[in-house]
């Protein structure tokens, strides 16, 4: 039989929208439970953005030490790695943080089922279920059922597989098996260009996999500003990495050994050109095309829920909303709303849902200045508008940029590929974009967040001293360079 609960509010999902908002909730005085159905961290913490950094980390410091060690005058022979302490390595340091939330849900004092199915019965009222297998269309007894003033939906989404080409977890694979395959593949095909595909293509590479990415968009990183685009392409070539834009993937085949990749260059009128199709083989594929939102086995449609394109209708751009569903008392925040799919995005819907659900008066996010990174090596960072946005925008506009070729710190570092691209109002010099590629530029762009929060000029990133020598130099310059007036380029 199972057990009766009350509370303020029930999140599902513990990633880091729902963690996230469990928290919040409970430093609003809040009575919070949480229910998720793998582990607390959610994908971001335990799959996605956390592990996949460490084994970026792994795969710069694998190539410095095979590639670049005797430009440091380092002498490192036989330099090889272990692939199963390389995957290893990743797993505990998401091992570690999942700890910790742990951690944190008992000092806040949160109740959580981890490892359940959350089914949303009715308005006001979740069924908690065991999962057997983690698959919630075959849940298993009934354990709980939560009754709440308001339900909070943060359950995240999935990786959205090629037509015709289903994942199967061994040959065609989503990032999860990605990052903690039992044996390193010889050969890879990655299909999408987008910063999963790009970030995995740059690991397997480092570790000596032969990685082929497929884009069907005419470059690569293609939300990225053109500049951008082009540099990464630049950098990936000089890797002997293979990237195939322009093209399309027609079919996926499993073989006894592995796969085999058939795509055709597009045409003008975006149709694949049969007659230039091309195979090629490989161990696996990584289908990194997207992701749609993951409510399946929810609730029921009777419960009127509305969804759209996959994900759950929210009015999430409207001033003032509370990301309320369709269903009153019924929110729902984070990747299973719709992009952008970030999980700085996730955490921070989360936070103004809970602040306003509490009669708090929140300001609005800014979702026109919302902060992408790619940690690929070259890193990539962006925030506002691209050079081709503002040009079909009509806007009137200025552009400042700087090479890291040209900056003290980035030649101390021995990391000179890339630039730092400022776009800005001709008229009042308000900062409108900003667009980066190179070394730890991941950590620069919240300078130019912040900047654009306050609605800061050139002028004030002018006026602001940055240390020297450091890379943050240059923001500073190519701020220096939207007036014309850069000093060291």
């Amino acid at each position: 039989m199972s057990e009766q609960h009350s509370f303020d509010l029930v999140v599902i999902g513990g990633g880091p929208a729902g963690y996230v908002a469990a928290i919040r909730a409970r430093q609003l005085g809040m009575s919070v439970a949480c229910v998720e159905r793998d582990k607390l961290g959610g994908v971001c913490l335990n799959w996605g953005c956390i592990p996949t950094k460490a084994l970026l980390a792994g795969a710069e410091f694998y190539h410095r030490l095979k590639h670049n060690a005797d430009a440091w005058g380092v002498e490192a022979d036989n330099v090889r790695h272990n692939w199963e302490k390389v995957i290893g390595r990743s797993r505990g340091v998401a091992g570690n943080l999942n700890k910790g939330i742990h951690g944190l849900f008992k000092k806040n004092k949160i109740t959580h089922f981890e490892g359940s199915h959350a089914k949303i019965s009715k308005p006001g009222e979740v069924e908690v279920y065991e999962l057997k297998d983690g698959d919630p269309s075959k849940p298993g007894k009934k354990t709980n059922t939560l009754k709440a003033k308001h339900i909070l939906i943060a359950t995240g989404a999935q990786p959205r597989p090629l037509p015709g080409a289903d994942f199967d977890g061994d040959k065609i694979i989503t990032s999860k098996e990605a990052m903690t395959l039992a044996e390193q593949p010889e050969s890879l095909a990655i299909v999408g260009a987008g910063a999963i595909g790009m970030e995995f293509a740059y690991f397997y590479h480092a570790f000596g996999t032969k990685v082929t990415v497929i884009e069907m968009m005419d470059r690569l990183l293609p939300i990225e500003d053109d500049d951008v685009s082009a540099a990464i392409g630049k950098a990936f070539r000089k890797l002997k990495v293979d990237c195939l834009t322009s093209t399309i993937t027609t079919n996926i085949k499993k073989t006894k050994t592995g796969v085999e990749v058939t795509y055709a260059p597009l045409t003008k009128d975006n149709k694949p050109d049969e007659a230039k199709a091309k195979t090629i083989k490989a161990d696996k594929v990584l289908v990194a095309i997207g992701v749609k939102g993951r409510y399946d086995g929810l609730f029921d449609d009777s419960l009127g829920i509305e969804t759209f394109k996959d994900h759950i209708k929210v009015d999430y751009r409207k001033p003032g909303t509370n990301y309320e569903t369709s269903v009153k008392g019924i929110y729902a925040v984070g990747d299973v709303i719709g992009p952008p799919w970030l999980a700085h995005v996730a955490s921070e819907e989360a936070i103004l849902c809970v602040e306003r659900i509490a009669g708090h008066h929140a300001p609005d996010i800014n979702y026109n200045a919302i902060p992408g990174c790619t940690y690929c090596h070259p890193q990539v960072a962006s925030l506002g508008l691209t050079e081709r946005q503002a040009k079909e925008d009509g806007i009137d506009y200025k552009v400042g940029k700087f090479p890291l070729m040209a900056s003290g710190k980035a030649q101390a570092l021995g990391e000179t590929q890339g630039f730092v691209k400022i776009i800005a109002d001709t008229k009042y010099g308000e900062i409108l974009g900003c667009h980066m590629i190179g070394e730890n530029v991941t950590e620069l762009i919240a300078e130019i967040g912040l900047g654009m929060t306050l609605e800061a000029t050139v002028e004030e990133v002018i006026n602001t001293m940055h240390a020297h020598p450091t890379l943050s130099e240059s923001v500073h310059e190519a701020a220096l360079g939207v007036d014309g007036r850069m000093i060291h380029f």
